[in-house]
């Protein structure tokens, strides 16, 4: 008995957790299945509340990865969980860019002369020098 033909409308859809996997934004799909689960996931703009949900090309993605939050437009539906640079081609990626950080990075921790923590011998400079300055 042979399957029964998919129609193009079902074609051209697939499941939520498989895409995302399909696309490597997530290692496994038990992970990617995890975030949707989790209500972490969008799906033009509502929530996605099963992984087995069916996506389409022309769907928007809104998912945090890292401390980022991802902004996906879906172009096509992958056949397989390929090399990269095709993932890379089954979304394009609305992600707003990241504000730009100020020039001067202030340091967390103080710095001795620019140069880091002092050495032993520095140390010894320095307490030497404070001592002269209280006699």
């Amino acid at each position: 008995m042979k399957p029964a033909p998919q129609s193009t409308v079902e074609a051209e859809k697939i499941r939520l957790d498989k895409w995302l996997w399909q696309a490597r934004f997530f290692k496994t799909r038990g992970i990617a299945a995890a975030v949707v689960k989790g209500g972490h996931l969008r799906v033009n703009g509502n929530r996605a509340g099963k992984a087995s949900q069916l996506v389409r090309p022309g769907d928007v993605l809104t998912f945090p990865q890292a401390k980022v939050v991802r902004v996906i437009c879906i172009t096509a539906i992958g056949t397989r969980r390929g090399p990269a640079p095709e993932a890379q081609a089954l979304y394009d990626d609305l992600t707003p860019p990241p504000p730009p950080q100020s020039e001067t990075i202030v340091s967390q921790n103080p710095r001795f002369e620019g140069k880091g923590r002092p050495t032993k011998r520095d140390r010894r400079k320095l307490d030497q020098n404070a001592a002269e300055a209280l006699e």
